[in-house]
C-alpha cells in the first residue's frame, strides 16, 4: 500500500518486532505553510533511519540529528519548530513562508504494549470500522485507544489534562467501478496521493489488456457486488464509474449510495447524467437524497477532453471533497 502513513506504522511495527527502540511523531498542528497536515506520522530508529515526513524537509534533518544525539529520551515530548519565542523548538529552523509545526514525540521501547497498541492502530487505518482515537499523556507517555465519533477534528491537544488525542482513521479508498482510459488514470493519479485503489470489472474482453499502475488492486468482478460487501467501503472512500455502460454505472452507484463512501460519481454528459437520474429513480428505487450524493456528471468543470484531463478533474473533485471545501469557495 502506498500511503505513507501506513508505511510508518508498519515500519514501526516491524521495528518494534526487531527488538528495536522507535520514536514515533505525529504532527499535531501547523501553521501558516506546510506540506503535511495535522495527523501525519514519522517514525525513526535510534540510527536515523525513518520512515514518513514532518515537513518534507529542513526539520526532520535537525530531529533526526537530535535523536542520534540522545535528545529526546522523554517518552513523550511536544517540539515547536519555526517559532523563535519558543524553547521547545529549534529557532535555528525556518519554515517557508513563516510558518509553524508542532510535533509530538513519543520513545517507544520494543514491549508487548506497545507492539499491541501499535497493531491496533494499523488496523483502524485498515478497515477504519470502528473509528478510533489514539490518547497520549504527556506527563508520562501512557497511551490507549479509545472508540470515538465517525467524524471530528483530527488532532485535540487538552492543555488542562496534557493528552493529546489523535483520530485514527481509514486509510483514503479509490474504487473504480470498470475499467477505461480514464480509469487507468484515475489510478495513476490516485496512487501518487496515497490512496488504496481498486479496479474492479468482470469484462474479460475489457481487462486483457489492461494496464494499471504498480500497487493497484485488480477485482475480476461485478463492481456493485464488491462494493455492496460488508466493510468495503468507509467514509474514507470514494467509488469512481467511469465506463459508459450503464449495466456497469449505474448498478454500482445504485451500491454505493448504501453505503458510507464519502464521493461517488460517475461519467457522462449534462443530458447522459439527467437520463441516468431519471432511470434511478424509477428503475433503481433511489430517493431525491441517494441522487444528490451522486456527483454527475463527474469531476470539477476544467474543460478536460483527454482521458488523464478528464482524470485530473475527477480527483481534483475527491480531494476537495476529502477537504471539506464547497464548489463555491473554489
Amino acid at each position: 500500500m502506498n500511503n505513507l502513513d501506513y508505511q510508518v506504522v508498519t515500519q514501526a511495527i516491524s521495528w518494534l518486532e526487531e527488538g528495536r527502540t522507535i520514536w514515533f511523531c505525529t504532527v499535531l498542528s501547523t501553521f501558516g505553510s506546510s506540506p503535511r497536515e495535522p495527523g501525519s506520522l514519522m517514525v525513526a530508529s535510534a540510527d536515523g533511519k525513518h520512515v514518513g515526513s514532518l515537513s518534507g524537509g529542513c526539520v526532520e534533518e535537525d530531529f533526526l540529528e537530535r535523536v542520534t544525539t540522545g535528545d529526546f529520551e522523554s517518552p513523550a515530548v511536544t517540539v515547536r519548530y519555526g517559532d523563535s519565542k519558543d524553547d521547545r523548538g529549534n529557532p535555528r529552523i525556518k519554515l517557508p513562508c513563516g510558518g509553524v509545526l508542532e510535533v509530538l514525540i513519543e520513545k517507544m521501547s520494543a514491549n508487548e504494549e506497545t507492539k499491541v497498541h501499535c497493531a491496533r492502530i494499523l488496523d483502524a487505518m485498515v478497515s477504519g470500522q470502528p473509528p478510533v482515537a489514539r490518547q497520549v499523556r504527556l506527563t508520562d507517555g501512557a497511551k490507549w485507544l479509545e472508540t470515538i465519533e465517525p467524524t471530528g477534528p483530527r488532532v485535540v491537544v487538552s492543555q488542562a489534562e496534557e493528552i493529546v488525542t489523535i483520530r485514527v482513521g481509514a486509510i483514503a479508498r479509490l474504487i473504480l467501478a470498470g475499467y477505461s482510459a480514464v480509469a487507468e488514470a484515475c489510478a495513476s493519479f490516485a496512487v501518487s496521493l496515497g490512496y488504496e485503489v481498486i479496479v474492479c470489472d468482470p469484462r474479460e474482453e475489457v481487462t486483457a489488456n489492461m494496464r494499471l499502475p504498480e500497487g493497484v488492486q485488480f477485482q475480476p468482478v461485478l463492481p456493485s457486488l464488491y462494493i455492496s460487501a460488508e466493510g468495503t467501503c468507509t467514509a474514507s472512500t470514494a467509488v469512481v464509474a467511469a465506463t459508459h455502460d450503464p449495466k456497469i454505472d449505474d448498478l454500482a452507484v445504485m451500491a454505493a449510495v448504501k453505503t458510507p463512501a464519502s464521493y461517488i460519481g460517475v461519467m457522462g454528459s449534462l443530458k447522459t447524467s439527467k437520463a441516468r437520474s431519471e432511470r434511478l429513480r424509477r428503475s433503481g428505487g433511489l430517493s431525491d437524497e441517494d441522487i444528490r450524493r451522486i456527483h454527475m456528471p463527474i469531476g470539477l468543470q476544467l474543460g478536460s477532453k483527454t482521458p488523464s484531463e478528464i482524470a485530473l478533474a475527477i480527483m481534483a473533485d475527491i480531494v476537495r471533497v476529502r477537504r471539506g471545501r464547497d464548489i463555491d469557495e473554489l
